[in-house]
């Protein structure tokens, strides 16, 4: 007699199926009523199931069932009974049917997504299911074979063993199999009170008074210790059977379904240590393995690490001339998933596909619909590699090339990643060297897809300014622009980094033109730039002494709304004092005052070295006093700018008395002072001083220039002055710096044109920009 089967026989006619035998299921998200049915043994002809009493027949190939029960039961539970023709006799069966709740085929559930619920493939996400049923006999024999299907549904894992409903046998039937048994087993009551059991003699106890069972029972009992984990429970009434074989000379003890059952456990209790030990039993016991048997132990070898032997466990299904199941298949991209072998799983699909096309996978007869395990097995390939290649990405090792290599392998082998996890490949992109793969990745998503997400977009701004690709982008900001999705703050603040970024590049190598293009190709992309963004264009003007581009750059900082700030005013008073325009910086500094920015040490030293150059030290004095009671400190900095002011000048001795005013002042010297004043004593003919004060900076650990050493040298010899040069020691080595650019510098410096030269200064535009400013 066959038990109830979910899924079509490998006979000519279709079985009746048990909802799951006992398992609690949620079949779909879609639908969260739960439902609950007792195991039922097909002991004879007829079943009961709870109050419903049911006879089973044959006829055109179906199975047909009739149920006469309570008229109260709710049979809007028909849709379980699929696979066959039900015929209900009560009153309530009939109007539930003619409304159309319930009908004569079952209802599949076509809910998407990967599958993970749990029987003997081992608990894994895998995306196929397994589900195994058997026959028993009223021996309790198992007489029929293990039947196999894939089933897809919701991700959530089958809720475990119901064991409130009744379990009937049929242990008094006749031979005609007409009479009924009333004897009934409570397995949840005994699967617990099992559990207590310590010894194979506790389990003795317990069943004495239980007769024979069918041995779909101990299966049952075993799988739910399983999934509570009890592997000690598990064991030990494996044993007991194993002596009740003993002790019925055969008759009864383990079959290869107890066998599986009790793999099952030790996959789900994760105490890997006695598969060998079960393994061995059924070599002792004689017991082929099958495919299940297989599959539980691909499982085994996967959770230990081994995947390399589950793969081999696939090999041997072959070997023994047997046909592995949907499981065995998702089994082994599983296996490739742990081994991150990407392209090893993705040669692996492809193997099965191009056998499945020609005829060497899949039967007409074997029970799988195997057109749609392909579809399956695709989406769980896609997923394997997806999750591969984002374990390469986090990993500590540069993997970018292994990526891209797959991602190309994948095109070609026609199974590219979607969208989704295209985007979530993105977002593992996290590292410089990443930047080749999010490049890869957000082109592919701009060609194929009309959407990307804006997140994604912006996160690829922020690894290519990482990476030090600001052109690259620059070219994604553009795409918001052009294509879609609009930018928000978060794109402009990162898309404004980047070129803030390449102005501070530009203001500390003093390429002004460069800040001229970069601010060109900010205001072209709707991006307004800020005081921050003006100010280091003119800091960079100043650093080249390009006074009148400085001038020009603060006249359209005015005109665009923006405020200059006192490093604005700063910069500016630095390129006029450069450029020698000295009465324009006094009325910038009028200006600068008339608006109330307060001015900073960085202003009163470009005034200090302003009045120095005018030969005004009366004010210079003023601009001392003035930072004193303010409560600027004064630095070397302010010092150097005045005696460097009096050395290119020809003032000697003013430069020296400034040099013992800092010493007053306990500011000492760095090696900017004592070679500025070095220059305008030898300059002056006072070659004596200059060596003197070349001495006491050796003195002072510094380490001054070649031009200094050159400078006393020369200055002696000159004017006949009589010195020691030997004690000046070797003469340094020259000082010469390189101003490098990156290559990605220099392919920003051509985003935009400016004139390579400036036009003629006109006085004029300072006192327009004075006066826009003002308004």
């Amino acid at each position: 007699m066959h038990a109830l089967s979910p899924f079509p026989s490998k006979g000519n006619h279709s079985l009746v199926p048990s909802p799951f035998a006992g398992f609690e299921s949620s079949p779909s998200p879609n639908r969260r009523r739960k439902v609950k049915l007792g195991f039922v043994f097909s002991l004879s002809r007829r079943t009961c199931i709870g109050d419903i009493r049911c006879s089973r027949s044959f006829s055109s190939g179906y199975s047909i069932v009739s149920c006469v029960g309570n008229p109260n039961f709710d049979f809007r539970l028909g849709f379980l009974f699929g696979y066959s023709k039900v015929n209900f006799v009560t009153p309530m069966a009939r109007t539930l049917e003619d409304q159309g709740i319930i009908g004569n085929e079952l209802v599949e559930d076509q809910s998407e997504g990967i599958n993970c619920q749990q029987e003997m493939h081992g608990g894994e996400c895998s995306g196929t299911e397994l589900f195994e049923e058997e026959a028993v006999s009223a021996d309790g024999s198992s007489v029929s074979s293990e039947s196999e299907g894939v089933y897809s549904s919701n991700s959530d894992q089958t809720e475990g063993i119901n064991y409130e409903q009744e379990i009937q046998s049929d242990n008094n039937a006749g031979e005609d199999g007409r009479e009924e048994s009333d004897v009934k087993v409570d397995v949840r009551a005994l699967a617990t009170t099992l559990q207590s059991a310590k010894t194979v003699e506790d389990v003795e106890d317990i069943l004495k008074d239980k007769g024979e069972l069918p041995l779909q029972v101990y299966s049952t009992i075993i799988k739910g210790f399983g999934q509570d984990k009890k592997m000690n429970s598990a064991l030990i009434l494996f044993y007991w059977m194993k002596r009740r074989k003993i002790e019925t000379n055969g008759s009864f003890g383990p079959n290869l379904y107890i066998y599986n059952a009790v793999l099952g456990v030790v996959k789900q209790s994760e105490q890997f240590d006695e598969m060998e030990t079960i393994l061995n039993e059924m070599a002792r016991d004689g017991i082929a393995y099958n495919v299940v048997t297989y599959n539980t132990l691909m499982a085994i070898y996967i959770e230990k690490g081994e995947a390399g032997k589950a793969l081999d466990m696939l090999e041997e299904i072959h070997r023994n001339g047997l046909i592995p199941s949907p499981v065995s298949y998702s089994q082994a991209l599983l296996a490739y998933r742990r081994m991150e072998d990407g392209n090893g799983a993705l040669n692996f699909f492809v193997d099965f596909r191009e056998k499945y096309r020609q005829g060497g996978i899949g039967r007409d007869d074997d029970g799988e619909d195997w057109e749609s395990e392909l579809i399956k097995l695709e989406k769980f390939t896609i997923r394997v590699c997806y999750q591969v290649m984002r374990r390469w990405l986090v990993s500590h090792d540069n993997s970018s090339n292994n990526v891209l290599k797959l991602l190309i392998d994948m095109d070609n082998a026609g199974i590219p990643l979607g969208r989704a996890d295209l985007e979530r490949l993105a977002w593992a992109c996290t590292r410089e060297d990443h930047y080749i793969v999010i490049r890869e990745v957000y082109t592919r998503i701009r060609e194929r897809y009309d959407k990307i997400s804006l997140s994604v977009c912006n996160h690829v701004i922020w690894l290519m300014g990482k990476a030090k690709k600001w052109w690259a982008a620059l070219e994604i900001y553009e795409d918001l622009l052009d294509k879609g999705p609009k930018p928000n703050n978060l794109s402009y603040e990162l898309i404004t980094s980047h070129f803030n970024v390449l102005l501070s590049a530009a203001k500390k190598k003093g390429i002004w033109r460069w800040g001229v293009r970069l601010i060109n190709k900010m205001e072209d992309k709707g991006l307004k730039p800020g005081s921050r963004e003006w100010n280091s264009v003119l800091m960079a003007c100043s650093k080249a002494a390009e006074t009148t581009a400085a001038v020009q750059i603060f006249k359209r900082m005015v005109e665009n709304g923006e405020k200059p700030t006192v490093i604005s005013y700063g910069a500016l008073l630095s390129a006029l004092e450069k450029g020698k325009l000295y009465d324009e910086a006094l009325r910038v500094w009028d200006h600068m005052i008339k608006v109330r920015v307060e001015p900073n040490a960085y202003a009163y030293t470009i005034m200090a070295s302003i009045y120095t150059a005018q030969g005004n030290f009366s004010r210079v004095d003023a601009i001392i006093r003035e930072m004193v009671t303010l409560g600027i400190e004064i630095t070397v900095v302010t010092y150097n700018a005045i005696i460097s002011g009096c050395a290119r000048n020809g003032m000697s001795s003013a430069a020296y008395e400034w040099f013992h005013r800092m010493k007053v002042q306990n500011i000492s010297p760095n090696e900017i002072t004592y070679e500025m004043l070095i220059e305008a004593l030898s300059n002056d003919g006072k070659p004596r001083l200059a060596y003197e004060l070349y001495m006491r900076a050796q003195s002072e650990g510094l380490i001054l220039s070649s031009k200094a050493y050159d400078l006393v040298v020369q200055s002696s010899e000159a004017y006949g002055a009589t010195i020691n040069l030997s004690s000046l020691g070797p003469r340094p080595l020259n000082k010469k710096r390189k101003v490098q650019i990156r290559k990605a510098m220099k392919e920003f410096y051509n985003l935009a044109d400016v004139s390579g030269r400036s036009k003629p200064f006109d006085k004029s535009e300072i006192c327009y920009a004075q006066s826009q400013e003002l308004n």
